[in-house]
């Protein structure tokens, strides 16, 4: 077990190895889960339409 002070400097050590990405990576990385999140959710309502029309299709046929 060490001592706070060890401790605390072995926390500024770790800490100090740490890289930060840049503003732009940052940026970059939104926009991409932004334009990602759009596709699915643009993927998952053609599919929901799909199966809407499907469904209709086959319910109006024994209805």
């Amino acid at each position: 077990m060490t001592n706070p002070f060890q401790f605390m400097q072995q926390v500024r050590s770790e800490v100090s190895k740490i890289v930060w990405p840049t503003r732009r990576e940052v940026m970059l990385t939104t926009v991409m889960v932004f334009i990602m999140a759009a596709l699915t959710a643009v993927f998952f309502a053609l599919v929901d339409i799909a199966i809407r029309g499907g469904l209709r299709g086959i319910l109006s046929a024994f209805g």
